[in-house]
């Protein structure tokens, strides 16, 4: 799992953050964007060096990083003083790194953060770089766009942050509010694949962009279902998928079918709309 999990984790840091910081706009992201290996590729190397001081100064390195960006939150709000469900999803993307910065730095030292399981901890790392930073931006960017259905558009928009919290506040009370999370979090994932798929596929400019708003939105059906299996049956004991099985496929499918698809595609209607 180690292996996988770690590959998904430097598509987040490497690939997923620089490009959804570059669609996200807002004071300050095109230059962090630029300065974005410098926290990067050391918070990389530090995911394949053995637990210890030289893994976790690099890994401290990448959190300092995710600290920068979470420090653009209050300057955007400050800039464009609102409060509308795109602002609130634009303002959880930049945010939610910095908590996969931190348990990266506790899990690279050996340190049980809160108690914590590294495992646990491990797991968190790519779960606030795909759920925390991407599915809130793409959230954003889906509010932004889809104007003949904004009730469902802003639905969408406030769940997908409300949801992350949720699940984040499960991890210090008990199962049942992470499951309670991820329901959320499935809604608002959901709504977000759906106006996706209708709303923003249907008037995309070519085939191939149609295509990669298609795949992400399909692809979430799966991986949200997954995610609801798991916490269903962490909650209630039922069987469920183990960790190991979760990286493989709601893992791989969130980062590779979801976030991957989804930012290469807005990134081509931004390019298409200059």
């Amino acid at each position: 799992m180690t292996t996988l999990v770690n590959l998904i984790v430097m598509l987040g840091m490497l690939a997923v953050v620089p490009v959804g910081l570059g669609l996200l706009g807002g004071p300050g992201s095109a230059a962090l964007a630029r300065l974005w290996p410098l926290a990067a590729l050391p918070g990389a190397v530090a995911l394949w060096l053995p637990r210890g001081a030289t893994a976790t100064a690099l890994a401290s390195v990448y959190a300092a990083g995710t600290l920068a960006l979470a420090t653009l939150a209050p300057v955007r709000l400050a800039r464009y003083r609102s409060v509308a469900p795109s602002e609130i999803a634009a303002l959880t993307a930049l945010v939610s790194p910095s908590v996969a910065g931190l348990a990266l730095v506790a899990e690279r030292s050996g340190t049980r953060l809160f108690d914590f399981d590294l495992d646990i901890l491990a797991l968190t790392v790519p779960h606030f770089h795909f759920a925390g930073f991407t599915a809130a931006l793409v959230a954003g960017l889906v509010c932004r766009t889809v104007r003949s259905r904004p009730q469902l558009a802003g639905a969408a928009a406030l769940s997908v942050p409300l949801g992350t919290l949720l699940v984040l506040a499960g991890y210090f009370v008990d199962d049942w509010a992470e499951l309670a999370g991820a329901v959320v979090l499935t809604t608002g994932m959901w709504l977000v694949g759906l106006l996706s798929w209708q709303d923003v596929g249907h008037g995309a400019p070519d085939r191939l962009t149609g295509r990669l708003l298609r795949c992400s939105a399909a692809v979430l059906v799966v991986t949200m279902l997954l995610a609801l299996w798991w916490a269903l049956g962490e909650a209630t004991g039922l069987t469920h998928p183990t960790l190991t099985w979760m990286a493989a496929t709601h893992g791989l499918g969130n980062a590779l079918g979801f976030a991957l698809c989804a930012l290469l595609a807005w990134r081509r209607l931004k390019e298409l709309d200059r």
